[in-house]
C-alpha cells in the first residue's frame, strides 16, 4: 500500500512544513493537501513537496499569464497553454541532429520481438492452497504426458484450460512484450522454442506453456524512425526549456518554501 493513500490531511498539521508562497502570497495548506491525491510517495515529505512544486508551477505560470493580458475567461488550463504556445521558442530539430540521433541509439529503433504462445491455464485463485496444489500436480502430469509424446497439446488444452485460447488449442497468437501479465512474461520471454519443462505460475493459476515461435525484431530504417525522433527530440527539448523559464518565472516573482529543484539547461547559454 502507498503510505500517502493511509495518510488523512489532516495529519498534515503534525508535520512542522514552512509556509509556501508566491510573489509573497501563501499558497494555504489546504490546497496542498488536495493536491496530494496525484503525488503518491512513500513518505508525506515527499508526497508534500511535490504537491507544493506543483502548485507552485502552476502559480507562476498563471500569474505570468495575467501579466501577458491572457484572456480571462479562459479556464486556468487553457490560460496556462495559451501563455506556452505564445512564449515558446524552440526551434525543430534538423535532419543532421536525427539522424546523430538515430546512429547513436540503433538499439531504440527495432520492431518489437514477438513471440508465438500456447499454454494451458489450470485456474487457481491466489489464496487457495488446496486448489493451487492440486493443480499443479494436474499440469506436472500434464507436461510429462507432452515430453513423451503421449498427448496432444490442442486436446489437453481444450479438456483442461481455463482460459478462452484453449478452443484454438492454447494458441495466444503473437504477443509482445507487455501483452500479459508480469510473472507469466518474466518467465516466458527467456524461454527457448518448444515445450517448457516447468510449470508457469500467475495470479490466475498454473500454466503449462509451449513457446511455438520467437520472432526477432528487425531494425528500422532511418526514413521509417524519422518522425518519431524528430517528435522525440522537440519534446525533450521543450521540456528543458520549460524549465528553464519556469526558473526564470521563481526568480522574477519570488518562491519560499520549497525547492523547485530546476537544474540548469543547456539552453541558458
Amino acid at each position: 500500500m502507498n503510505l500517502i493513500n493511509a495518510i488523512d490531511v489532516s495529519d498534515l498539521k503534525e508535520h512542522p512544513f514552512p509556509a509556501v508562497r508566491v510573489a509573497g502570497e501563501e499558497i494555504h495548506e489546504d490546497r496542498i493537501a488536495a493536491e496530494l491525491q496525484y503525488h503518491p510517495a512513500d513518505e508525506i515529505g515527499e508526497a508534500w513537496h511535490q504537491a507544493s512544486c506543483s502548485l507552485v508551477i502552476r502559480e507562476l505560470l498563471l500569474r505570468q499569464a495575467a501579466e501577458l493580458g491572457i484572456e480571462d475567461d479562459l479556464d486556468e488550463e487553457q490560460r496556462i497553454a495559451a501563455l506556452i504556445d505564445q512564449v515558446i521558442d524552440v526551434p525543430e530539430p534538423d535532419d543532421a541532429n536525427c539522424r546523430r540521433f538515430f546512429d547513436a541509439n540503433p538499439e531504440q529503433f527495432r520492431t518489437p520481438t514477438l513471440l508465438a504462445v500456447s499454454h494451458i491455464l489450470l485456474a487457481a485463485a491466489p489464496d487457495d492452497i488446496v486448489a493451487r496444489s492440486e493443480q499443479e500436480d494436474t499440469g506436472r502430469r500434464l507436461i510429462a504426458s507432452l515430453a513423451d509424446g503421449r498427448a496432444d497439446f490442442a486436446r489437453l488444452a481444450l479438456a483442461h484450460s481455463a482460459c478462452e485460447s484453449r478452443k484454438q488449442g492454447g494458441q495466444l497468437g503473437q504477443i509482445a512484450k507487455g501483452q500479459t501479465v508480469e510473472e507469466f512474461e518474466r518467465v516466458v520471454w527467456r524461454l527457448p522454442e518448444g515445450l517448457h519443462s516447468q510449470l508457469v505460475e500467475s495470479r490466475y493459476g498454473w500454466h503449462v506453456v509451449r513457446v511455438d515461435r520467437r520472432i526477432e525484431g528487425q531494425p528500422l530504417s532511418y526514413e521509417l524512425a524519422k518522425s518519431t525522433i524528430r517528435r522525440y527530440l522537440q519534446e525533450k527539448v521543450t521540456r528543458r526549456w520549460l524549465r528553464q523559464y519556469i526558473q526564470t518565472l521563481a526568480l522574477e516573482y519570488g518562491v519560499e518554501g520549497v525547492d523547485l529543484e530546476l537544474p540548469d539547461s543547456p539552453l541558458m547559454q
